[in-house]
């Protein structure tokens, strides 16, 4: 596979998620700004849990009073389920999710107004927990996520403060082929954003060597995932200067790129 130029300067970042909808994503202002090549390629997919195999975990989602959500995805796949096994979801259920822009996600799905959602300050799971705290004791809480996630932080949580909680696996995660894509070019950055695309990574590469290439991680999780794939972690997100990747990567090119 093609590994990154010796040289210093940054001119080509692989971003492993999708291409972002809007024209006006931060991240192509970076781009214009210092003149770099951002490739955006998704290393994972999600796929749904059927509802039939939902049913065998034996959860029952109207025993909740309230659900927690890390990702858009995970509130696609708990209202597909919902939907699919006709569970209606009550008026009172409360929202816990991880950032704004996730806690917006659930308009597609509820009257936003009259629900009662809530979300962490900065994107962390500590300040996801610093609200979740407010009110742990009085509701029971469902943990959507994937059937091989990797991200127990939260399920730790949950646990070491007593929470009344279930974690029903409703999708998967499943790692895309990614041997054209780096066949066909040279990265300099490469930056991650769940274990998961550590993962895909080396399933694709099982003899992948860093070679100078600069790795990005986004979350707590994923900065662990690659310092245990025997990688060397150049940016590292949120951060207090850098609550985003976009800003973790803006400060690395401008003492990188000048």
């Amino acid at each position: 596979m093609a590994v990154s130029s010796s040289g210093m300067s940054i001119k080509k970042v692989l971003i492993s998620q999708p291409r972002p909808e809007s024209d006006k994503s931060p991240y192509f202002e970076l781009e214009r700004k210092h003149q770099v090549e951002l490739e955006f390629i998704p290393f994972i997919r999600l796929e749904g849990i059927p509802s039939k195999d939902f049913r065998k975990q034996k959860i029952d989602i109207g025993e909740y009073t309230a659900v927690i959500f890390t990702s858009r995805h995970a509130i696609d796949h708990f209202f597909r389920v919902c939907e699919e096994l006709k569970i209606p979801v009550s008026q009172d259920t409360k929202y816990f999710c991880i950032t704004e822009a996730v806690a917006l996600y659930l308009q597609k799905f509820i009257l936003y107004r009259k629900r009662k959602v809530f979300y962490g300050a900065d994107g962390s799971n500590k300040s996801l927990f610093d609200v979740i705290n407010k009110h742990k004791d009085n509701e029971h809480f469902l943990y959507p996520c994937s059937e091989n996630q990797q991200d127990n932080e939260i399920v730790n949580w949950l646990k070491v403060n007593h929470c009344d909680y279930a974690t029903p696996f409703m999708y998967r995660t499943i790692s895309n082929d990614l041997k054209s894509v780096f066949a066909e070019c040279d990265f300099d950055v490469i930056c991650f954003f769940t274990p998961s695309s550590v993962r895909s990574l080396f399933e694709n590469f099982p003899e992948y060597k860093q070679n100078g290439t600069r790795i990005g991680a986004f979350g707590i999780n994923t900065s662990r995932a690659v310092e245990e794939a025997g990688l060397t972690l150049h940016i590292k997100a949120p951060a207090p200067e850098a609550p985003s990747m976009v800003t973790a990567l803006e400060k690395y090119l401008r003492n990188i790129n000048g």
